[in-house]
């Protein structure tokens, strides 16, 4: 096995979207994989954890002949079989395991033995991630613009204009409100740090990024960028409450009714797009008070019906004084009580303009003249 071909854990592999197939156990391909590949693993779980203890209690020779034994016959085949239909539709596919050791080496033999010669990573998922954690460290380096601005204002959508814009809120699967969960699995911790690098891996210069908590739904910013962006200059967007809701409601009914649908059907996806919105609201039962959030409560489900028969614009009438009396309030003491300066405040166009002025400003600047403004 000592002359099966290897790769160097080369960032470029993911830059260029190279196939990969991941042969670790499915779950460790859960707590976390690497961007685009696909779990095809050498053992399963229990498999996996037999030869563990065979491993801590007898040694790796002991491990190795449990595993032959374990994965062996007609088992071995079907996983064979599986690597081989892969590679039949990306035929340039690479191979990696935890370290880029002894799973992946099985497999690059196994699939030589059918005839088919794949390389595998060096130092597999572990030096690919190390990697990957470095870039998001390099990043916290790079000139960085921070977008603000009231809920509704599309701070998002700002970003998504931007040909230097990092969309955190993307790589976490959420929109960082309590309304903002999105109806896909949320991604892992380590995920999210994946797809981050991954993206960051096409940002070299200025990043322009929306100003957000360190949490981010069930994932939290990584703690070199997260500091960056505390000390990072800043533009605020403003715009009236009418052009807010039409937002809000594309953001939080019209775009989560869309994706529900496509992923549920519509009597499925109606009733999870409902318990969504009810859930989120309940969950600010503590910060509403018992009052208020039986008055919105009545509201939502009064939209419901209103929605059911056509009128998506019901939504309206509980977004707005949920805007007006809970998240405005807290936005402008955030402002009040913290020390934040802003290079402009504006309306949507102007932000995104002073955001492109920016950007191309420090893009001409040497690297080592880039400082925080």
């Amino acid at each position: 096995m000592s002359q099966l071909p290897l790769v160097e854990p080369d960032l470029t592999l993911l830059r260029e979207g190279r196939p990969l197939i991941d042969v670790r156990a499915p779950v460790e391909f859960a707590q976390g994989a690497l961007p685009g590949a696909v779990n095809l693993p050498l053992m399963d779980d229990e498999e996996r954890h037999r030869v563990g203890i065979a491993y801590k209690q007898h040694g790796q020779q002991a491990a190795i002949a449990l595993g032959e034994q374990l994965v062996s016959g007609s088992l071995k085949t079907r996983r064979v079989e599986a690597w081989q239909r892969l590679l039949a539709r990306h035929p340039d596919a690479i191979v990696y395991c935890f370290r880029g050791g002894l799973r992946s080496q099985v497999a690059q033999q196994w699939l030589a033995e059918a005839g088919i010669l794949r390389p595998r990573i060096r130092g597999g998922w572990k030096a690919m991630r190390q990697a990957l954690c470095a870039r998001i460290d390099a990043a916290a380096e790079q000139p960085l613009l921070v977008v603000g601005g009231l809920t509704g204002c599309a701070k998002t959508s700002l970003i998504q204009r931007l040909s230097n814009g990092l969309d955190l809120e993307a790589c976490a699967r959420h929109k960082g409100s309590a309304f903002g969960r999105h109806p896909l699995q949320s991604p892992s911790q380590i995920d999210f740090e994946h797809d981050l690098g991954r993206r960051l891996l096409a940002l070299s210069g200025p990043l322009v990024v929306e100003d957000e908590s360190r949490h981010i739904g069930v994932v939290n910013m990584p703690l070199s960028l997260w500091q960056t962006m505390q000390q990072a200059p800043r533009i605020r967007v403003e715009m009236p409450l009418d052009w807010r809701l039409a937002q809000i409601r594309k953001d939080y009914i019209d775009d989560l009714w869309e994706i529900y649908r496509s992923q549920f059907g519509e009597w499925l996806g109606w009733a999870l797009m409902r318990k969504q919105l009810a859930s989120a609201l309940a969950r600010l039962a503590k910060r509403l008070g018992s009052a208020r959030l039986a008055r919105l409560q009545r509201l939502q489900q009064l939209a419901f019906r209103e929605h059911a028969r056509g009128d998506r614009q019901a939504h309206e009438a509980w977004l707005a004084p949920l805007l007006t009396e809970y998240y405005d309030p807290m936005y402008r003491h955030q402002l009040e009580k913290g020390e934040q300066r802003f290079l402009h405040v504006g309306d949507w166009d102007s932000c995104l303009a002073v955001a492109r002025d920016w950007s191309a400003r420090h893009a001409a600047q040497p690297v080592e003249q880039h400082a925080v403004e």
